[in-house]
């Protein structure tokens, strides 16, 4: 009979051996399916990849390529145009409705579940939806201005309004999840600081600036940097609704990479656009934390 300190020594030791084997297996998955395709895109910017010759090294050709194409400048103003818009839609609109819906006292389950409904719809029927709503002739809203005496638009086909378009779709797609987060955050805020504002006489604007929003300024500002990551690199919109037109007027970066991968077979160049991507977005997420963290 072994003796009571060996018995949970072995104990002890098989407990451990099963939990760095699970955790093995996940960090092996993890680095096969994340990992290697970050390491094996970073090798391929700098290579000439058409899958039909054999690969070779072609240094910094591929972003030569990239910085002399007209249409990497225009893809760039379009993605920040869209990230801009979407700031100020996307990031102020759920946080207003989130508000609407943390002082409501009746139907609380019915609009949480309609407010977050778009998010269950897949991005493709999503945009789909949205083309039809902004189809020049028996689409929805051109026959609501007709409706009430005014003219219809060319919503997706005029450079002056295709680009806002896409923002509408996608703050309507996505907004339900950012509302819902939002929301737990405003239920943490503890009743009496707004009760003491309102003994002090705050009106809703002073006790939304002055209470809601530094009591949730936290979630703000992780939302804000997740927001800005996610419409960089904003695609299904502009490619099933747009493809990139009217004149280029919504070719983004990822519709740029999709065009150079699969129109041009040229991977090279797309990874090197993938690669570029990858480092601005970082950059900007580390000085963002970094700023955000000393103002903390």
């Amino acid at each position: 009979m072994a003796p009571p300190v060996q018995g949970r020594w072995r104990r002890k030791l098989g407990e451990n051996l099963t939990a760095y084997g699970l955790l093995a297996a996940a960090l092996v998955v993890f680095a096969l399916f994340s990992w290697w395709p970050l390491i094996r895109g970073v090798l391929l910017s700098f290579q000439q990849v058409d899958f039909v010759n054999p690969p070779s090294w072609v240094g910094f050709e591929n972003f030569e390529r990239l910085f002399n194409d007209p249409l990497f400048g225009a893809a760039w103003r379009n993605t920040l145009l869209f990230t801009g818009l979407a700031l100020l839609l996307g990031f102020a609109v759920p946080f207003l409705t989130a508000v609407v819906l943390n002082e409501l006292r009746h139907a609380r389950s019915f609009f949480r579940v309609a407010v977050y409904l778009p998010v269950m719809l897949p991005p493709v029927v999503t945009a789909l939806l949205w083309k039809w709503f902004y189809n020049p002739g028996p689409g929805l809203f051109n026959e609501g201005l007709r409706a009430v005496g005014l003219p219809g638009l060319s919503w997706l086909d005029s450079g002056s309004t295709a680009m806002i378009s896409l923002v509408l779709v996608s703050t309507w797609a996505n907004m339900g999840s950012t509302t819902l987060i939002y929301l737990a955050a405003l239920q943490t805020i503890p009743g009496e600081l707004y009760e003491a504002a309102e003994l002090d006489g705050a009106n809703l604007w002073r006790r939304l600036v002055h209470v809601t929003i530094p009591q949730t300024r936290f979630v703000l500002l992780v939302l804000l940097l997740l927001q800005v990551v996610a419409t960089m690199q904003v695609f299904t919109e502009p490619y099933v609704m747009t493809g990139g037109g009217p004149e280029d007027a919504t070719v983004t970066l990822l519709l740029l990479l999709y065009r150079y991968a699969f129109y041009y077979n040229d991977f090279g160049t797309a990874s090197a656009l993938s690669l570029l991507l990858f480092v601005v977005l970082g950059i900007f997420s580390a000085t963002y934390v970094r700023l955000t963290r000393t103002r903390s």
